[in-house]
């Protein structure tokens, strides 16, 4: 199994570059840089491929809003240029909130424009002339909507690889199922390994039936909070320092009847406990709707506990199809974060 770490929205580059060129050294084999309303994770990425030489870098994720296809697919060859065959991307449709309310773009179309994207960038990465007629890109620009000047064209650089990792941020059943058939890889969010059959497994089958045998097997991320320690007390503060983040995506990334985060909790057998936080949180009652994040929902979704139960929770995840481990350690400094991913290397093995 893959060990990886997502890397916060918030950090300084240079600082960041240090503790990553560290985690490298710690054997971590992967982070993934995400994208919200902060620093563009294209930046960043470049900037760590400069100052590490073995670990992947991924970008957890690009909203694909944001970028043409064609542009994904440079960037995406740019970074793996500049890495010498070690980037993955990671794409998404990230949500209404960051797409129309920061971007000014609509939100429409995301399961349409995943596989068209997908599509563009193999072929650009091909190296092959982009002559491409989907529902929502089209290119070369028809003449009727244009000067009628444009023509297809390929890249002019010789990419590193014709076929980079692509992995999708997908939560529904349809958009598991396109992801299953089309991408390297699939990463939910708050995924529960005792509870993902039961969710997206019929989504996964069905996809997998459709999959090309040229794209191997899917690469299943997941992406819980660590903390190893022996200490009930220490372990309970972790829990808690995990649930204003599950608060705001269950009861804040969305309106009721519309937050696909809460439908997921729901789906897990926690629909009472999503609906009351959902209410707290919209009402303004957002430390009421922290407190409301049941226990043992965060110990499911996170790696808490511990060492033995964590390498338990460890095989939990493995045993239901997880291959890549990107975790969000739970440290108060980098010298902390960087000891904890060293134990918890070892601990996966």
């Amino acid at each position: 199994m893959r060990v990886g770490m997502f890397l916060n929205y918030a950090g300084g580059f240079r600082e960041v570059a240090d503790e990553v060129a560290e985690l490298e050294q710690a054997g971590v084999d992967l982070v993934a840089v995400p994208e919200a309303y902060s620093f563009d994770a294209v930046s960043q990425l470049g900037f760590l491929a400069a100052r590490t030489s073995r670990m992947t870098l991924m970008s957890g994720i690009l909203q694909f809003y944001t970028r043409t296809p064609t542009l994904t697919a440079m960037t995406a060859a740019g970074l793996d240029y500049v890495s010498d065959g070690r980037f993955e991307l990671g794409i998404g449709a990230s949500g209404p909130q960051v797409i129309e309310g920061f971007h000014g773009l609509k939100y429409d179309a995301p399961l349409g424009r995943t596989r068209e994207i997908i599509d563009v960038c193999r072929m650009v990465w091909r190296r092959e002339p982009v002559v491409y007629e989907g529902r929502n890109y089209r290119i070369p620009l028809p003449a009727g909507e244009g000067t009628g000047l444009g023509k297809p064209l390929k890249l002019i650089n010789h990419p590193v690889r014709e076929r980079i990792p692509i992995t999708v941020a997908s939560l529904g059943p349809k958009s598991v199922e396109q992801t299953a058939e089309v991408a390297d890889g699939w990463l939910p969010m708050f995924y529960h390994p005792e509870r993902a059959a039961q969710v997206w497994g019929a989504s996964l089958a069905a996809g997998l039936a459709k999959r090309a045998p040229e794209l191997g097997a899917l690469d299943v991320f997941a992406s819980p909070a660590l903390a190893i320690t022996d200490r009930a007390d220490a372990a309970a503060a972790a829990v808690d320092a995990v649930k204003p983040n599950l608060a705001l995506y269950i009861g804040g990334m969305g309106a009721r009847g519309k937050n696909f985060y809460n439908e997921l909790i729901s789906s897990y057998g926690y629909a009472e406990e999503a609906g009351r936080i959902q209410d707290l949180y919209l009402d303004g009652r957002k430390q009421e709707a922290v407190a409301a994040v049941p226990d043992e929902l965060v110990r499911a979704v996170s790696l808490i506990g511990s060492a033995a139960e964590v390498a338990e929770r460890v095989a939990a995840f493995a045993e239901s199809g997880v291959t890549t481990l990107t975790v969000t350690p739970l440290a108060r400094s980098s010298a902390e974060r960087v000891a904890l991913m060293s134990g918890f290397r070892a601990l996966v093995g």
